[in-house]
């Protein structure tokens, strides 16, 4: 079995550093001239919980029952469940280099919490609570880890309006995590190792208006507008320290789970469903606040939504939830209709919108746990879906939940870099299905035939 390394970047950009920022990334630049890159296509919905677990295992949302980072319960109206590493019921990497007798290091791959026994060491991603509970595999990793930088930050606050602060806190969790991986990789006997650093999405989304002069919202000349690219740059180093330790023949994957690009503002999908008459209230809210909080008449209401990267539409169906309207022979007709609506939804100024609404039994091989009966792209991605009801506007300048200047795009990126060979920086696109088998491949491992993905060429 060869060795590999993952280097999961969160929210990595293809058109930033692969373009934008690539003159100043000399590591990322050496391993594409021999490698093999291009995009990496998202799973549906490009969020990080599910998409780190579509790519560990190939398999998709549906077939893991994982369709954001919270869930639906019983078919309920309010009551929700957090997707957690309990949640996951299929194998993954780790789990085939385990059986061919290897072992595995894992480093904030999501979902980690609560840490799960691996054949090897695990540390906990960005939904630990913090690291003063147990987070780790074995137990006493954690305190391995205390002594080398103290407390260890799973992530930091990003939906901020202090930017300095978070400016500083992003980079020092940066920092102690860079020094935890350089000790795992040279303390550690693995053959599998994987991390995910967190931190590049929290720079997308809190500083993106202040170098992408596209932004409706962009700062010119702020003093804030260099930290996207110091943190390419930053990771750039970071990697190169990493390569510099791992033995030569080592294959090394650089992954993303979904892209990044500007927000151009988020859409009151609840708002909207009342104004079509989908959605009732007993009486009309007169603040902002969560669906939860308002007084909805369940038993006139056809649809309602939930806010998110996305929108997640779910039909008041009878015989399914408690007060349901809609008669089952129905239920296909009146989706359809609201689907129909959903993609004939125009921009603040009347602008056509690139909007995809999808049904998740018609996009997964299966379709587990507790899907919405809608899944809403509005603008290909680039508006919000706010959840919240009261704003008086349909169309809001910023996130209902806090401050973010950026979305998820469905282009992630990849480069695959096998120091035995040379590809001579070759660009092909991948499916984030692709990167499990490829890497298996690679390894030396038989691809099981239940992968959905397929072998990235010339591997």
């Amino acid at each position: 079995m060869r060795k590999a390394l993952v280097i999961g970047l969160d929210c990595a950009a293809p058109e930033l550093l692969f373009d934008r920022f690539a003159g100043k990334l000399p590591n990322f630049r050496r391993m594409m001239r021999k490698g093999v890159y291009g995009r990496l296509k998202s799973c549906d919905p490009p969020i990080t919980i599910p998409a780190w677990t579509v790519m560990a295992s190939s398999k998709s949302p549906g077939v893991l029952g994982l369709y954001g980072f919270r869930h639906r319960k019983d078919n309920s109206y309010n009551n929700i469940w957090i997707a957690s590493s309990r949640r996951i019921r299929v194998k993954r990497i780790w789990d085939y280099v385990e059986e061919a007798g290897g072992k595995s290091c894992l480093v904030g791959v999501p979902p980690s919490y609560p840490p799960f026994p691996v054949e090897g060491w695990l540390v906990g991603g960005f939904i630990t609570p913090d690291s003063n509970r147990e987070y780790t595999h074995p137990e006493e990793l954690r305190g391995e880890i205390r002594d080398l930088v103290g407390d260890y930050p799973v992530d930091v606050e990003f939906r901020i309006e202090d930017k300095r602060s978070l400016l500083k806190d992003v980079f020092d969790m940066t920092e102690k995590h860079f020094e935890v991986l350089e000790h795992l990789i040279k303390t550690k006997n693995w053959s599998f190792f994987m991390f995910v650093e967190i931190g590049l999405d929290r720079v997308h989304h809190a500083f993106w208006k202040y170098f992408d002069e596209t932004h409706h919202l962009h700062e010119p000349g702020s003093e804030l507008e260099r930290v996207v690219e110091d943190y390419y740059r930053l990771l750039d180093k970071k990697v190169g320290g990493l390569l510099g330790l791992v033995e030569d023949e080592t294959i090394v994957l650089v992954a993303s789970d979904h892209g990044g690009k500007p927000m151009r503002g988020a859409f009151c999908i609840n708002s909207w469903l009342e104004q079509q008459g989908l959605l009732k209230l007993n009486k009309p809210v007169e603040k902002v606040c969560r669906l939860s909080d308002a007084e909805v008449d369940w038993k006139n209401t056809v649809a309602w939504g939930w806010g998110g990267y996305y929108a997640r539409v779910f039909l008041n169906l009878k015989g399914r939830e408690e007060h349901g309207l809609i008669e089952p022979g129905e239920f296909e007709r009146v989706r359809d209709e609201i689907a129909e609506r959903l993609r004939s939804v125009k921009g603040p100024k009347g602008e056509a919108w690139d909007t995809q609404v999808l049904k998740p039994e018609e996009i997964y091989p299966g379709c587990r746990g507790d899907p919405p009966d809608l899944m809403v792209y509005f603008d290909d991605l680039s508006w919000r879906s706010a959840g919240t009801l009261g704003h008086g506007n349909l169309y809001l300048p910023e996130n209902d939940t806090g401050p973010d200047d950026a979305v998820h795009d469905m282009m992630g990126l990849y480069i695959y870099y096998d120091p035995l060979r040379d590809h001579g920086g070759r660009k092909e696109d991948l499916d984030i299905l692709d990167v499990a088998p490829t890497l298996m491949k690679a390894m030396g491992l038989s691809v099981p035939a239940d992968m959905e993905g397929r072998v990235l060429n010339g591997v």
